[in-house]
């Protein structure tokens, strides 16, 4: 074979190399073909280009959109443009939508600096988060009592009027006025369970959407919106039937800087439903949960009624088909003063539970609690949690209820219970207490904390010993007081004395 190849003849050689030319001119052109069609594949797990260009460090971060389809964007973010999103800074309401997703605003995005890298003065982790629906408070509220004109323009109906539009106001059959549901979630194995939970158990999920901050290691922590079983397997499970009204926003663990910041990307995807509801990652709803809370809810006739207490066990309190086995319900009225990143902040706690005495109505309380909230959604709107206070676990609470009451805003206990929490105690403790936590990266963040908290306390105006001049305040008009009651007169109400 070898002796052949050398006795060929020149012009066997010239068509050889001729042929191998073109062999590889077309493998070349087939290459670069490939290529651009690998880069423009959709990916159930979205990582924005920008963000993986821009990222200098060795974090990373992602957006998983649940479904499959989202195509890059060759525009900025910051250059993104629409009339209903001039509406963000200048007051006006952005048109009502139904169906709606964030899947649907590629591009929609927001670069901000990473808020625990800024803390430690590292200003090179950029993330792209979701625009907020409206990006400026106080051309909303205008530091004033919201009129009820103004807030029945903020909130969607599943179902347009007779000219296409969905923002409906009263005229909204209760049945059809939607709700978004904010989870934040931390490498927590029962997410999941929690959104088929909210979707199984609704007497109209079709009106539900959920958001999630999902905060994950991937490749060891699974994603909350992955089923247990294949869709095309089991197309029915709860995942799967309405992954169109799930978003998941995916961070990356390390980047976890505590709730107020997980619930901060949670407030960036709502858009603009009638109502907002807010719970942990671990929670187990009621049959019919939404028609109830919202029966309770509109019982109050308070437009600004916040339904927010902290939840009770799930041990022994609900039955495996989503009934109530209760009839009494937790309120909170106890608040005392605790100590951490180097100042002293309210940490509010329960009464013991106790059928209500007042009945048919919710109960007004002094406090709010994170851990389960349900609104109107313009409570999104106008009391934003606070871009700029990472590493912050106590003192959240404290502050959103504090900033909503100088807004407006009137807390209430839910009569009833429509949701109950697994905490680690009992026969959830061995498996709640393997969940990680946000601090594991404490080290990451050292002091940042500290500083979040002095910005917390000086907001309020709980620590008036400490100079002004030592707290940050940026955009501190977007994530402060209201123009309707003062921190003062929260304080006087309630008997604190600052």
């Amino acid at each position: 074979m070898a002796l052949s190849k050398r006795s060929s003849t020149s012009s066997s050689n010239n068509n050889n190399r001729i042929g191998l030319a073109l062999i590889a001119t077309i493998l070349g052109l087939y290459t670069i073909g490939l290529c651009a069609s690998i880069w423009h594949l959709p990916s159930p797990t979205h990582r924005r280009r920008r963000w993986v260009e821009r990222m200098k460090m060795r974090f990373g971060g992602s957006i998983n959109l649940s479904t499959t389809g989202i195509e890059d964007v060759d525009a900025d973010a910051d250059d993104y443009e629409d009339d209903s999103q001039e509406g963000n800074k200048s007051g006006v309401i952005p048109q009502a939508k139904w169906p709606v997703s964030i899947r649907d605003e590629d591009g929609n995005f927001d670069d901000v600096v990473h808020p625990g890298h800024k803390a430690k003065g590292n200003p090179d982790v950029i993330m792209s988060v979701p625009k907020m629906w409206i990006d400026n408070p106080v051309s909303i509220h205008q530091n004033k009592l919201m009129s009820r004109e103004l807030a029945m323009k903020i909130g969607s109906c599943a179902t347009p009027d007779a000219s296409g539009n969905h923002a409906r106001g009263d005229s909204c059959p209760i049945s059809e006025r939607t709700i978004y549901v904010a989870i934040a979630s931390y490498r927590d194995y029962q997410c999941r369970d929690t959104v088929t939970s909210i979707f199984e158990r609704a007497k109209f999920p079709e009106r539900v959407r959920v958001g999630v901050t999902d905060q994950i290691v991937e490749g060891e922590d699974g994603p909350c919106d992955a089923p247990y079983r294949p869709c095309k397997e089991d197309p029915e499970q709860m995942l799967c039937k309405y992954k169109s009204q799930l978003d998941v926003y995916q961070v990356d663990a390390p980047l976890a800087i505590g709730p107020v910041f997980a619930r901060h990307l949670g407030h960036r995807m709502y858009r603009g439903e009638y109502y907002y509801m807010q719970s942990d990652a671990h929670v187990t709803f009621t049959r019919n949960w939404d028609e109830d809370i919202i029966s309770q809810q509109e019982v109050s006739k308070n437009e600004m009624a916040v339904l927010s207490t902290y939840l009770s066990d799930v041990v022994g309190n609900i039955d495996k088909n989503g009934k109530s086995l209760i009839n009494t319900r937790p309120i909170m009225c106890n608040t005392d003063y605790e100590s951490g990143q180097k100042n002293k902040y309210l940490r509010h706690g329960s009464q013991p539970e106790a059928v209500p005495t007042i009945r048919g109505t919710p109960q007004l309380e002094p406090y709010w609690a994170a851990g389960y909230s349900f609104s109107r959604g313009h409570f999104v709107v106008n009391v934003p949690y606070d871009f700029h206070q990472p590493m912050i676990f106590q003192g959240e609470e404290m502050s959103i209820g504090i900033r909503g009451f100088t807004i407006g805003y009137d807390f209430y206990a839910p009569e009833r219970s429509v949701c109950f929490h697994h905490y680690a105690e009992g026969a959830n403790k061995k498996a709640r207490n393997k969940v990680p936590h946000y601090w594991e990266h404490t080290n990451i963040y050292a002091g940042a904390g500290t500083k979040a908290m002095y910005r917390l306390l000086g907001v309020v105006h709980m620590n008036p010993e400490i100079d002004r001049k030592e707290w940050d305040h940026t955009e501190e008009s977007k994530y402060g007081l209201g123009g309707v009651r003062t921190p003062e007169k929260f304080y006087s109400t309630f008997g604190i004395d600052v």
